[in-house]
């Protein structure tokens, strides 16, 4: 026999009935964003190598450790499967002068990949929605921004997620206390662990956002970033503070709340969860005003966040959320194949007219008997059978039989159905069923 080829470890296949739960989830998150004025963007997945190393930086855990990057081997060019999606907006916003005109509101939903030791919540190739405000300056766009999250949050009906705030300040700011973080480390360099001794001089605010236990007590006695900022850093960051009260969400300051990417600056953001285990957080943002010029721009301002697709679901299920599985109205029998010239027709009178109808199709054994084609419209859900036997169809005929009970709407008992009103008896079926 062949060898079976399976998928990509930590890439995962999404098959029904969980793909519906993806399908849901979607249409809800595109309904809000449309009451908020944010519009599609789509990105490609592969993306110049270049624009992950200036935009997101180079001692960054994505672009040391966990990017697909490779050689074009066609035409030697160095690219990236996108690991993220901001960088890619921000790169089509450039090339595309999406600005001339005034700022702009995007949404964006995808896969992502990054090479990461797949476990729950966390995969190789995983898919994030986010949302960017690009060319608005004020706190205004960070409050709408949490706002907007956290309306999802309500709408979905999720419970248990906290919502976590801090500044960056600007770069002048974040570099001096870059200087003080180091000193102190360096103070207590027998206390850090191989990781924190890595990103000492590299990286050294990263050195907050360890999940060493033994470390935590030398991490909460290190210099504050909020200790450096200066007035207008901290007038951003109240006046952010100010809306998010302003509006009764409530929200923590984090003060060892860094990021793990080098565009972030000013206002720093991240709902978590402790339903989860350690894949606490499942969205998270901030403002990155230097983004633009990073990627070949002219300098213009953004603010943006991304969630978790899967850690949402996740959160769905454990809190019982998820909606139940979709089912079609109804399911065709059909005993004899050569009836399909007269069935055919009929079902794509009713699906026109918005019914869903699952026909029931040979299998390797041919159609089956009746007994077994019974057996899988009610296994499939349906709350209707159809039934298009020779007496009916000689009849003008087809027999409705409801396979739930309490059913409420035009049929509720077995009855015939002239062929030519099935068109018009889906009409009236539709509202009841509908979802």
């Amino acid at each position: 026999m062949t060898d079976k080829i399976t998928a990509v470890k930590g890439m995962n296949d999404i098959v029904a009935p969980d793909s519906a739960h993806w399908e849901w989830l979607e249409a809800r998150v595109r309904d809000l964003f449309a009451r908020y004025g944010y519009r599609n963007i789509r990105t490609p997945i592969v993306e110049p190598l270049a624009l992950f190393v200036r935009g997101l930086g180079e001692v960054t855990d994505i672009v040391e450790k966990e990017m697909y990057a490779f050689e074009d081997r066609l035409n030697g060019e160095q690219l990236a499967l996108r690991p993220e999606g901001t960088a890619g907006v921000v790169r089509a916003v450039v090339e595309h002068s999406l600005l001339y005109d005034g700022p702009k509101r995007y949404y964006y939903m995808g896969p992502m990949f990054r090479h990461e030791r797949p476990q729950r919540g966390r995969y190789r190739q995983f898919h994030q929605v986010g949302v960017e405000a690009l060319g608005l300056a004020g706190p205004e766009a960070d409050a709408e921004l949490i706002a907007m999250a956290a309306d999802l949050w309500r709408e979905l009906g999720l419970q248990d997620i906290a919502l976590e705030l801090n500044s960056l300040g600007q770069p002048a700011e974040r570099q001096a206390h870059r200087q003080a973080l180091i000193a102190y480390f360096e103070q207590h360099r027998d206390q850090l662990d191989e990781d924190a001794r890595r990103r000492l001089y590299t990286n050294p605010l990263r050195i907050l956002d360890t999940k060493n236990p033994a470390m935590q007590a030398l991490v909460e006695a290190a210099p504050k970033l909020l200790d450096h900022l200066g007035p207008a850093s901290l007038a951003h960051f109240e006046a952010v503070r100010r809306l998010l009260d302003a509006q009764g969400i409530a929200y923590r300051v984090n003060p060892r709340l860094v990021r793990g990417l080098d565009y972030y600056h000013h206002t720093v953001f991240e709902f978590v969860t402790t339903s989860l285990g350690a894949q606490g957080t499942v969205c998270a943002g901030g403002r990155y005003d230097g983004l633009m010029a990073e990627v070949g721009g002219k300098p213009a301002p953004g603010v943006g966040w991304a969630m978790g697709v899967e850690r949402i679901l996740e959160l769905l299920k454990a809190q019982q959320r998820l909606p139940a599985a979709p089912v079609p109205d109804a399911y065709a029998i059909v005993p004899d194949p050569q009836a399909w010239p007269q069935v055919m027709p009929v079902l794509r009178a009713l699906r026109a007219a918005g019914l869903q109808v699952l026909m029931h199709a040979a299998g390797p054994d041919g159609l089956g008997s009746m007994k077994s084609q019974f057996k899988k419209a009610d296994a499939s859900g349906a709350r209707y059978a159809l039934i298009f036997g020779e007496a009916e169809l000689a009849a003008g005929q087809v027999a409705v039989k409801p396979l739930r009970e309490g059913l409420s709407g035009p049929v509720t008992a077995q009855t015939l159905l002239p062929v030519a009103e099935a068109a018009e008896w889906a009409t009236r079926l539709r509202p009841a069923g509908a979802t």
